[in-house]
């Protein structure tokens, strides 16, 4: 079944794909490690859109994006636990109201990316999850040493029920 039958908003995936997939020229390529060394997966913007998310306490809408290997779980519904090799990107920008439709709220300004990655071995001090995020236009990596990642769990704790992930993978009935 394709991705436009089988997830809701099929008609935002191809646009989301096109406008993530081409390269800006201000947009930073080489960025730094996070500091516990992770880094932002050289293909990322390629990656099907999984859920998209509106945080009124932080004014931000957000696209959340999986690998293969996260799509094939949501697809399948292996979702809890979700699957070593798993790898969750979301994108966040600051709410901006549209010119021309003023009662709609569309990206503004970039605020972050941020990623989690699926390792049972790897990340078992954090339930299995490791976390990266970079910060600004710039992409600087978030946290001054390599436990920030604790605070990034700590705040996942209270979704324990669904293997510390927030997103819920949105089907077309």
């Amino acid at each position: 079944m394709s991705v436009k039958s089988k997830w809701l908003f099929p008609w935002l995936i191809p646009a989301m794909m096109f406008a993530f997939a081409q390269p800006v020229a201000s947009e930073q390529t080489n960025t730094q490690p996070a500091p516990n060394g992770l880094q932002i997966p050289k293909n990322y913007k390629d990656w099907p859109v999984l859920g998209i998310s509106h945080r009124t306490d932080k004014n931000s809408l957000r696209v959340i994006l999986g690998n293969s290997v996260a799509i094939k779980a949501a697809r399948s519904g292996q979702t809890n636990p979700w699957p070593d090799g798993t790898i969750l990107a979301k994108l966040v920008w600051k709410d901006s109201e549209h010119p021309l439709w003023p009662a709609a709220t569309v990206p503004g300004d970039k605020e972050h990316i941020e990623f989690m990655f699926k390792d049972s071995k790897k990340f078992k001090a954090n339930d299995g999850w490791g976390y990266a995020r970079w910060v600004g236009k710039d992409q600087k990596p978030y946290g001054t040493n390599a436990q920030f990642d604790h605070e990034c769990h700590s705040c996942h704790t209270s979704a324990k029920e669904s293997d510390f992930v927030f997103t819920r993978p949105v089907k077309l009935p």
